[in-house]
């Protein structure tokens, strides 16, 4: 007796049923050697699941009984009623599902219906030589019916077409089919096999069902009056829209996948500019010419008033008519800046205006215009919305990062002498420099405070961290040192009591400080007093190039109870100067060499006899330049030189 092959799967309520039966198909008629009746059994097995799918839009149970001698399968569904029936009029219009049963009862050696108390289906049994069929013409569709499962995985439209519409004219005895597909631009013959008349009356003309714009026509000539060709055509007429309507969404998905990448450059280059009239004349070079033929950015001030920030058009000799007909125009941009939707331009900029807005805020209009054919399209007025929103995010940042540079900068200045002191005989030049491009306050600090016609007191120190916190402290240090020095205090006890107030209200932070008290004598020369609380030692330039370093290390303030502050006396004969420096210049980094005090020296040599304005300013100059990288810390360079003259 031979045994039988028997399979029961159920499949889901999707599109990917169909495939998924056509595999169990394969599969078992592999096992059992029935490839003379592979092409029929996927075919049909194809149309009745893809039946059940749609029509009654349940899981699909699909039963399959193999043997030597042939193969049946049964597609169940799970939605109780009635089957349509076969349709044998050669001249009425079959329904969508009475031809998968027209094809069954062409192809199958014997098939039938079921009813069971949850569902339905349909039966057919497919014998390996079969000896009661009719002799009909071959309709090989089931490789058409793959093709069109996986088509563009490197098969073309033109290709599977012009194959579909040859099986299509041999099974209907037709001289010829073409298939022509309207893009939007007219309607182009895609593919066509044999001979293809013009006119209507020559033959026979389907639309297809696919999404506008598009439309697309199966043209059949010359056919031989077969009763099946009504069916088989409409049966066709289905695949190719299939297939017109993947290859459309390839082309949507191709273009999509163009404006992503797009729309992400752009979004990058907004990104690198957080200055606001950069990124203003930025915006219309990205739209022009790939958006529209012209672009304007009109920007909001504080009253909602317009003004007109930059604009580009692709053609510059136009640029001049361009900008008249934008001021006669700027009602309608004023308007249009207070809604989110896309507000059409009429005569003579033929353009539409979106408006800018981020977080809640109007910041302005984007206006695009050009070719009508060309910029009404949906795909690209939707791009336009998306870069108009993302030069929003972009120039609101923008606004934010000039608004907090401006906030940093002036607390930066209200920690820092505004002018230093001139005297008879001394001279003293600074130079700062902040990191995080100005929108984050340093902790570097000087301060030059007068004690007296011929004494002065030199601060420069480095608070821990940075921003306001770091400000705070920096802002803490500076006025208690002030504050206890005018009162009289010796230099030791106000690094002591500096020392508690940070214990107390630093907040954790600490701090390196130097002071100098500077003394000029009669005689023309400087006595310093030096304290250095953990702070580096300061350069001592003399006036014919020698360098040294001076100073005694002591504790850092805040970090200890109790501190030890070493007294060292410098004396600066005419024309020697003394260097202060923060930590920001030692330690300016090029990969992984480090600036240096033995770099910082060498530098100093060089500048002997030069003022003090232009030696911390040469020195910045070369800090600056060792790295092209921008400072990881802030940079402050002090110099007090003698003036006096010898």
């Amino acid at each position: 007796m031979t045994t039988q092959t028997v399979r029961r799967i159920r499949l889901p309520a999707d599109h990917s049923s169909p495939g998924l039966a056509r595999e169990a198909i394969r599969t078992i008629a592999h096992e059992r050697d029935l490839g003379p009746i592979l092409d029929e059994a996927l075919l049909l097995v194809t149309e009745l699941t893809t039946n059940s799918v749609v029509h009654a839009g349940t899981e699909v149970d699909l039963e399959i009984t193999a043997s030597d001698a042939g193969i049946t399968v049964a597609v169940l569904d799970f939605r109780p009623g009635m089957i349509s029936p076969t349709i044998h009029d050669a001249g009425a219009e079959l329904p969508e599902r009475g031809r998968g049963l027209l094809l069954v009862e062409q192809l199958a050696t014997a098939w039938g219906t079921t009813h069971f108390a949850g569902g339905k289906g349909v039966w057919f049994r497919l014998d390996v030589a079969p000896d009661d069929r009719p002799d009909l013409p071959a309709f090989d569709l089931p490789s058409a019916v793959d093709a069109l499962t996986w088509s563009g995985r490197g098969t073309s439209l033109e290709e599977i077409s012009e194959e579909l519409l040859q099986r299509l004219c041999r099974a209907i005895g037709a001289s010829g089919a073409a298939l022509t597909v309207d893009e939007g631009e007219g309607p182009r013959i895609a593919a066509a096999y044999g001979r293809v008349g013009g006119s209507a009356d020559n033959g026979r003309r389907v639309p297809l069902r696919v999404a506008r714009p598009w439309r697309a026509e199966l043209l059949v000539t010359g056919d031989a009056g077969s009763p099946y060709t009504r069916p088989l055509t409409a049966l066709a007429a289905d695949r190719l829209a299939l297939l017109v309507e993947n290859h459309r969404l390839r082309r949507a998905d191709a273009e999509r996948r163009t404006w992503l990448t797009f729309l992400a450059e752009a979004s990058e280059l907004l990104a690198q500019s957080l200055d606001v009239e950069l990124t203003l004349a930025l915006i219309p070079r990205l739209v022009v010419p790939r958006l529209g033929r012209w672009c304007a950015i009109h920007a909001a001030d504080a009253g909602g008033e317009l003004r007109l920030a930059a604009a580009a058009h692709a053609d510059e000799s136009q640029v001049g008519d361009l900008l008249d007909a934008l001021a006669q125009a700027t009602p309608q941009l004023k308007e249009a800046m207070g809604t989110d939707a896309v507000v059409p331009l009429g005569p003579p900029l033929e353009g539409y205006v979106v408006a800018l807005i981020a977080r809640n805020q109007h910041l302005g209009t984007l206006t695009v215009g050009g070719n009508r054919d060309t910029w009404q399209r949906a795909e690209e007025v939707a791009v336009v919305e998306d870069v108009a929103r993302r030069a929003a995010l972009a120039i609101d940042n923008a606004n934010i990062h000039a608004e907090r540079r401006s906030v940093a900068q002036t607390l930066q200045r209200s920690l820092l002498p505004p002018q230093l002191p001139k005297a008879e005989g001394v001279e003293f030049g600074a130079e700062y420099v902040p990191t995080g491009e100005g929108v984050d306050v340093g902790g570097d600090f000087y301060d030059v405070v007068p004690l007296s016609g011929r004494r002065w007191l030199v601060v420069v120190g480095d608070v821990s961290g940075k921003g306001v916190q770091a400000a705070t402290v920096t802002g803490l240090v500076r006025d208690v040192t002030r504050v206890l020095v005018r009162d009289g205090r010796p230099l030791p006890e106000v690094l002591l009591r500096l020392n508690e107030t940070l214990l107390e209200r630093g907040g954790g932070r600490f701090c390196t400080l130097c002071l100098a008290q500077v003394l000029r004598r009669q005689d023309g020369r400087l006595d310093v007093t030096l304290y250095l609380a953990g702070h580096d030692q300061p350069v001592l330039l003399r006036a014919d190039g020698r360098t040294e370093l001076v100073g005694a290390c002591g504790t850092a303030l805040g970090l200890l109870d109790t501190i030890n502050t070493p007294r060292t006396q410098v004396s600066l004969d005419p024309g020697d100067t003394l260097l202060f420096f923060t930590d920001g210049v030692t330690e300016r980094r090029r990969g992984i060499d480090l600036f240096g005090v033995d770099r910082l020296r060498e530098e100093a040599a060089n500048l002997a006899g030069f003022p003090a304005d232009v030696v911390v300013a040469r020195l910045r100059a070369r800090t600056l330049s060792f790295s092209p990288e921008p400072p990881r810390d802030d940079i402050a360079i002090f110099a007090v030189r003698n003036d006096a003259v010898s």
